[in-house]
């Protein structure tokens, strides 16, 4: 195993027109940018090198791993003048784990490059330039991740069990016992987890664990492929008494998640406390990762849409409410609009439970299906809220009538797809896009999540 799992380690996707070949040349660059997946950017007689491992105005030894065509990749053997903005990477698994990329860049490095990403992928992709950079969305940097999903590799006895994220550039669970982003008491469980994998009977027919952290509870989803055998079920309910979690079992689809032990447990919820709300969800339910960000998220949609009594507000791929609810508190009449009706039924409750069922409202369909005559039967809204997952909101963008809406706030997850919606709104619905800039959801990542505010003239 040991070649084959070095060869995987190794391998990287490349362009089929330009396959790389192995180098092992030491170079002397000087780094001018950080790309797209957190490696520096130089130049060498002519050609881009891509250097794992080295920071924006750094010079740096690095040794050539592959050379293609149009450009070079290479790691850092060493560095000779150092950024201000270095730092030791606070996780002993950096490097060989693919969960963070940039841990060894302060946090004003990391947004100060992403920022820029999202200013080249509006001018590149949208042919568009931003009024007025919003000021960046700082927020924890460590033990912020409240949602993750660990893949899990069952081994033949005597081996133990792997649980944890992928290597870099990997398909292979990656070997460690702490993850840094994760809450202390939910990265503590790793090891225990690893010897209650390599316990049960089903270890190589259980291939993830879900983590979902609310405010009153701690939630692992098992993922099993198999029957849970007697004896399985009895070492999981100790493993649940013994670590004061809610342990819940998943066999097939997410809809499939149901509770194990204890029986019962607190609601599994955070809260938004500025405007006194508390959203329940599954722990299987999409929800923002950082929940500390997310309030700061919320709170500047808000404040930039500026929802006034009266005013009619569609919440575009509303999820369970993260957006609609504190809209309504903020006196607008809401329509929530998403493709999953398990999302819209729990989206209603919470606003039932928040009492705001008279203020926000919610609808089942598919917004990637959706054209003009579909939004006028919904509209007319004075204001959208537009939050899509990664794939954008292309269909939506390009069905908005003339007459409607004055102001877009668009919450994004991926910046290449804000852009090019961004290129429709602004070059074929009339739309300038006043601010824009991005927020720290995804500390040590390469992550861009941003936030940007459309309005007509």
């Amino acid at each position: 195993m040991g070649k084959r799992h070095e060869a995987r380690r190794a391998s990287t996707r490349q362009p089929r027109h330009a396959p790389h070949q192995q180098s092992t040349e030491l170079r002397t660059l000087s780094i001018e940018s950080l790309e797209s997946e957190g490696r520096g950017v130089a130049r060498h007689e002519g050609k881009v090198v891509f250097v794992e491992g080295a920071l924006p105005g750094e010079r740096v030894e690095a040794r050539t791993t592959r050379t293609g065509s149009s450009y070079d990749q290479a790691r850092t053997v060493r560095v000779l003048h150092e950024s201000a903005g270095r730092r030791e990477p606070r996780c002993p698994h950096f490097g060989m784990c693919g969960g963070c990329a940039t841990q060894h860049a302060d946090q004003r490095t990391q947004m100060a490059a992403k920022q820029r990403w999202l200013e080249d992928s509006l001018e590149r992709i949208g042919k568009v330039e931003v009024e007025t950079l919003l000021p960046i969305v700082y927020g924890e940097e460590w033990g912020y991740r409240h949602r993750a999903r660990m893949s899990v590799r069952g081994l033949p006895l005597p081996r133990g069990a792997l649980v944890g994220f992928h290597e870099k550039q990997s398909s292979f669970v990656a070997d460690m016992r702490q993850c840094e982003n994760l809450p202390p008491r939910i990265s503590r469980l790793i090891t225990p987890l690893r010897e209650l994998v390599t316990a049960l009977d089903m270890r190589e027919r259980l291939p993830q664990v879900e983590v979902a952290v609310g405010d009153k509870v701690d939630v692992l989803v098992v993922r099993h492929l198999d029957p849970v055998s007697d004896r399985d079920a009895q070492l999981l309910r100790e493993f649940a008494g013994r670590e004061g979690v809610w342990l819940w079992l998943q066999s097939k689809g997410p809809a499939t998640a149901v509770p194990m032990h204890p029986p019962s447990m607190p609601d599994l919820d955070y809260t938004l406390p500025e405007f006194g709300i508390r959203i329940a969800f599954r722990p299987t339910d999409f929800t923002q990762v950082n929940h500390g960000v997310n309030r700061i998220l919320v709170r500047r949609a808000v404040r930039l849409l500026d929802p006034q009594p009266g005013e009619r507000i569609a919440d575009l791929f509303c999820g369970i409410g993260n957006f609609s609810l504190p809209l309504a508190a903020s006196g607008a009449t809401v329509v929530g609009i998403e493709g999953a009706q398990e999302l819209v039924e729990r989206a209603r409750s919470n606003a039932e439970t928040n009492g705001l069922a008279s203020r926000a409202t919610f609808e089942c369909a598919n917004l990637f299906e959706v054209d003009e005559n579909r939004l006028e039967k919904w509209g007319p809204f004075d204001k959208l809220l537009i939050d899509p997952p990664r794939t954008g909101a292309a269909e939506v963008v390009k069905a908005l009538p003339d007459a409607w809406p004055r102001r877009i706030v668009y919450v994004s997850c991926d910046s290449a797809t804000l852009a090019r919606d961004a290129g429709i709104l602004v070059h074929t619905r009339g739309f300038r896009l006043t601010g824009a800039g991005v927020v720290n959801m995804f500390p040590h990542t390469t992550h861009v999540e941003s936030i940007a505010l459309f309005e007509r003239p």
